[in-house]
């Protein structure tokens, strides 16, 4: 009767406590996107349905992504982080499950005589005439369960957050894939504007060269003097120290695709046509909402701002009462000849425990303030991520139209350029202009060919950003 009481008390203690539970403060996500953007492109597509071996078309290009994909080192080490998410979902499912076990224990103990054990012992029969043991032994054999009855939904919405923290992780393993790949096309590309850089450097120094040969005729017949040929030289060796600063580029742009494929460093098999005359893709979306089922960021960030609202009423259920049951039914006896006689050696137990905090509440609250804290944090990442998002795409977009018009100028200067090299030639041979604006019609058109050389470059990286952007790239 007095146990009952006792419940009874802790329970209304309980619910009074509950009543008093703080309340959260949660934040409800809002970003206002326009409904498409200020710079749209011919679209071949949106890019949620273009795989990335579609996008890129290049044969080299999909041979060093499909060989980073399986062998990146980071991408490895997160699929183990991945499983270890996965690992923590059957943990959740475990613990609000019934605990069952099975076991031998074996103890020994001496009681005091003025105890209630020791009172008993003097008048129970069970030294078979001699006197009862000073150690008495304990064995018991049986099944044990223990159980936390989740009535208020606790662990069940622990587990509903490890699986929302586990989706999260795997859209982080797609942002990385997306990354990856990014990263890949963006140093194969640079690979290739290197190349036609020295391609371009060669193409100068034959020219220097055979102007060059020319002072040095001129020389001869007393045109020139010294002075013009010390100039020229001076230009030759310029451009060819030039050479092996490109040639180290080359050897780290390589070096950086191998360590993204997980080797060590080899040569890079790429395309050798012209740089120049290749010409870059670009996807289109006009519609910015797409990004939140397109990017794996804002997924990510989606799924760990709904594990962090679950998260606060996990939190809440600690100011509730909890309810523990247990059980065990087996064998117990003193020594082993006795464990398993029947029925004077069975077993059977069963209890059950309501517990409910009353005093020391802080911890509680802090844990709770926490989730709280934490569910606001995680709805100004979400809000942040897809701000961020839109602005990336916005400004891509924009940047394409600013590369395009500037490559079409840049190819025009380039082309006035190198006519304006023979036009130079030939009135420097007729003694019409000085060596000097040879040398410096050379120097502006290899300066001109360098730079629509990197403009190329830049459209091929917007490219490869704005499918990235637009969350492609992760699909298999």
């Amino acid at each position: 009767m007095k146990f009952k009481i006792c419940l009874i008390l802790v329970a209304i203690a309980g619910v009074f406590n509950s009543c008093s539970v703080p309340n959260a403060i949660p934040k409800e996500t809002k970003v206002d996107l326009p409904e498409s953007y200020a710079t749209s492109l011919d679209s071949l597509g949106s890019s949620f349905v273009v795989n990335w071996k579609d996008y890129f078309q290049d044969p080299y290009l999909t041979e060093l992504i499909d060989t980073a994909l399986v062998n990146n080192k980071e991408m490895n080490i997160l699929m183990q982080r991945i499983q270890r998410s996965k690992n923590e979902i059957s943990a959740r499912t475990g613990e609000y499950l019934p605990s069952i076990a099975a076991g031998f224990r074996s103890d020994i103990e001496k009681v005091g005589k003025y105890t209630r054990a020791g009172a008993v012992e003097e008048g129970l029969e069970i030294r078979e005439g001699k006197e009862n043991p000073e150690f008495l032994g304990n064995l018991e054999l049986g099944l044990f369960a223990s159980w936390e009855v989740d009535i208020w939904k606790k662990l069940r919405n622990a587990k509903k957050a490890s699986v929302l923290e586990y989706m999260a992780s795997m859209e982080g393993k797609n942002f990385l894939t997306t990354n990856l790949i990014a990263e890949i096309a963006n140093s194969y590309y640079e690979l290739l504007a290197l190349d036609y850089q020295m391609k371009n450097l060669n193409q100068n120094l034959e020219i220097q060269q055979n102007a060059l040969d020319v002072v040095k005729l001129l020389q001869q017949a007393g045109r020139v003097n010294s002075l013009a040929i010390k100039r020229f030289e001076a230009e030759v060796q310029k451009n060819k120290s030039e050479r092996f600063i490109i040639n180290q580029e080359i050897v780290q742009v390589e070096n950086t695709i191998n360590f993204l494929l997980g080797r060590g460093p080899q040569p890079i098999a790429r395309d050798t046509s012209d740089f120049i005359e290749m010409q870059p893709v670009f996807m289109d979306q006009t519609v910015p909402s797409e990004l939140l089922d397109n990017r794996p960021d804002i997924r990510k960030a989606e799924y760990e701002l709904a594990a962090a609202r679950i998260n606060i009423d996990v939190a809440r259920t600690n100011f509730y009462p909890t309810l523990d049951i247990k059980a065990g039914i087996g064998f117990q006896a003193f020594k082993p000849k006795f464990l398993l006689n029947t029925p004077e050696s069975i077993l059977f137990s069963l209890a059950g425990d309501v517990v409910a905090p009353l005093v020391n509440r802080r911890a509680i609250e802090a844990e709770f303030y926490n989730a709280n804290a934490m569910q606001i944090e995680r709805a100004y990442e979400y809000e942040q991520t897809v701000l961020n998002a839109y602005i990336e795409v916005a400004n891509l977009l924009s940047n394409v139209e600013n590369l395009n018009a500037s490559f079409d100028l840049k190819m025009n200067q380039v082309d006035a350029l190198t006519e304006s090299i023979e036009i130079s030639n030939q009135l420097f041979q007729s003694a019409r202009i000085e060596y000097l604006e040879v040398l410096l019609t050379q120097r502006e058109a290899l300066e001109a060919r360098s730079d629509l050389i990197n403009i190329r470059k830049e459209q091929f990286l917007t490219s490869i950003n704005i499918y990235k952007a637009l969350g492609g790239g992760w699909q298999s």
